[in-house]
């Protein structure tokens, strides 16, 4: 899996993303959540910046899951650790945290691998609780 510049809009943007594709399946309130609170501009993304995130991120995992029928069974929690350890700044931190809760949340489900990653997010960054948008 590529990496990005350490705090840069990419890192933050791939840690959403990941949340997102997780479950395997992306539903379109997750979607609108997530550009319903202008994530692009939140982050620091130019616009179509997010979609192209997700996009490299479905790329890379398909090319170490080549024998796996699950994108994110690529996963592990030491590649998780890795792309978590992209984001150190708090501010961003909180920024990835609420909106990987807010896509979480959208569809009214919150599947075992959002909150492995959400939890993963959380133990990592040593946040106690999701931080409210302001």
């Amino acid at each position: 899996m590529r990496s990005y510049s350490h705090n840069s809009p990419e890192a933050a943007a791939r840690i959403v993303a990941l949340l997102l594709i997780s479950d395997g399946n992306v539903s379109r309130q997750e979607l609108e959540a997530l550009y319903g609170q202008d994530i692009e501009r939140q982050i620091g993304l130019a616009p179509g910046g997010f979609g192209q995130v997700l996009n490299t991120l479905c790329e890379d995992l398909l090319m170490v899951a080549h024998e796996r029928r699950v994108l994110t069974g690529s996963i592990d929690q030491a590649t998780l650790d890795a792309v978590m350890a992209e984001v150190t700044e708090p501010d961003l931190q909180h920024k990835v945290l609420y909106f990987a809760d807010a896509a979480a949340m959208a569809d009214s489900h919150v599947a075992a691998e959002e909150a492995w990653i959400m939890r993963a997010a959380l133990t990592q960054w040593r946040v106690s609780k999701l931080p409210a948008q302001g």
